[in-house]
């Protein structure tokens, strides 16, 4: 038993190495892919393109190139046998004139004979020597004799020497006689049809891709509050059948906030108008300590109220538009000096930001008021660059401890006796911020400040 739980231990383990290094070489294999789709679609589309080619390119080089240049090698070689055969039986040609006149007429070949003597060294190789291994075997195979050749020295022409008894043949031969030069051409045809047919898929692509991109720019536009101007649905009936369903969803989701506007409306003026009754009747009853407290209660109801209702609302009905954050955090810092508070204002980047005006200000001065209610000295920092807007609001306060950061983002979430109702303010601060923040596609985080308390990052994008 002992030596089977040996057994499955060591299998398990294997199995593990196995599925770990699996997993390292997928990993691998996805940092060399490509992330963007059209990328992927030209890689799908071209690889196999290029392991065909290259088959039909090897299976020609092996088969039909080498095959053609080896008969024409052998071919000329035979040629050559035959004229040593008859330099051979016929030594009453003294001239080897009648020889010459063979070769040149008959066999397209330029015979010469020169001094017997040693054959020059062998010169330098072509990198592609195919025609020298085709010809040096042919050449040792069917004549057997010292031999030089040279396929380097004149492009068109082949020269062969061959060391006889008497003398040295030289013959010239043409190159294309002895090799399959056409090959080029087919290479040529190859690659030329390859890259019109690549042009033809990058085109064909990028008019395929266009209408994803286009959808997921009015899908990111309307995540942001944007509007989604000239919005069409186009491209494969796939792509159009997403972009009816994205059309279709923002509809939805457009005649619900209205729905919801129309009914907060309605609510809000109904309890507006009770709240307007108390107060014309506590102004009848006439003054006393329990009528002062009565309307403290009905200020504080009303307010409230406004904020429950700003909650709820959220920032529907504005557009986004063009604004000058300088200005608005300069606004900001003007109403924390009137209430009290020593601010500065510190801006970097081009200034101007497509954001929800009213709403933007509304998160920001929820996080400044929040700032100044518990801390003396607040801090603004807005920074833009090409992709995002960042504004930090620090302060000197007491901060938030980090594991109850997120939880104050909560509704009518108070974290201590400072953040009571006689403090002011019901606990949808924090939670409006947030709300505003991501309706632009963005979000808040909370942090430690360097002024000692608490740091409010908000970044939406630009």
């Amino acid at each position: 038993m002992s030596t089977l739980d040996t057994g499955l231990t060591l299998i398990r383990s294997a199995a593990g190495r196995v599925s770990a290094a699996n997993g390292w070489m997928g990993n691998a294999f996805k940092s060399w892919m490509p992330t963007g789709l059209y990328a992927r679609a030209l890689l799908i589309m071209i690889v196999p393109m290029v392991v065909l080619q290259s088959v039909v390119a090897f299976v020609f080089m092996e088969r039909h190139w080498n095959t053609v240049t080896r008969r024409l090698s052998a071919a000329v070689v035979a040629d050559v046998a035959t004229l040593i055969d008859v330099y051979k039986v016929y030594p009453q040609d003294k001239d080897r004139t009648q020889l010459r006149r063979i070769a040149d007429q008959r066999l397209g070949l330029v015979v010469d004979f020169l001094p017997v003597g040693d054959l020059p060294p062998p010169g330098p190789k072509p990198f592609f020597s195919l025609l020298d291994q085709t010809l040096s075997v042919q050449l040792g195979r069917q004549i057997a004799r010292p031999f030089w050749i040279d396929t380097v020295g004149r492009s068109n022409l082949v020269e062969i020497r061959i060391r006889l008894d008497d003398a040295v043949m030289r013959v010239f031969a043409k190159r294309s006689a002895a090799y399959a030069s056409n090959s080029e051409i087919f290479i040529f045809w190859m690659l030329g049809t390859s890259s019109i047919l690549l042009i033809v898929m990058v085109l064909f692509l990028r008019n395929q891709i266009k209408p994803i991109l286009r959808l997921a720019d009015a899908a990111e536009s309307f995540g942001k509050g944007r509007e989604v101007p000239n919005f069409r649905p186009r491209g494969a009936r796939e792509v159009r059948r997403a972009a009816h369903a994205f059309l279709e969803m923002k509809a939805r989701i457009e005649r619900s906030i209205e729905q919801r506007t129309a009914m907060l409306a309605g609510v809000s003026h109904d309890l507006r108008t009770i709240l307007t009754r108390f107060k014309l009747e506590l102004a009848l009853i006439g003054d006393s300590p329990e009528v002062d407290g009565m309307r403290k209660d009905v200020d504080e109801m009303a307010g409230m109220l406004e904020a429950y209702l700003a909650f709820a609302r959220g920032d529907s009905g504005e557009h986004a538009q063009p604004t000058d954050m300088t200005l608005a955090l300069e606004e900001l810092r003007s109403d924390a000096e009137r209430n009290g508070h020593a601010a500065t204002v510190t801006f970097h980047g081009l200034p101007v930001v497509t954001v929800k005006p009213a709403s933007f200000k509304r998160c920001l001065a929820n996080l400044v008021s929040n700032a100044a209610r518990h801390a003396n000295a607040i801090s603004i920092t807005g920074h833009r660059d090409h992709r995002y807007l960042t504004v930090t609001i620090d302060d000197d306060g007491p901060g938030i401890p980090a594991h109850m950061r997120e939880e104050v983002f909560k509704p009518f979430l108070r974290l201590d006796d400072a953040r009571n109702q006689d403090e002011g303010g019901t606990g949808l601060g924090l939670a409006i911020a947030r709300d505003i923040a991501r309706s632009h596609g963005g979000d808040i985080t909370l942090a430690d400040s360097p002024m000692g308390g608490l740091r409010a990052a908000v970044r939406i994008p630009v």
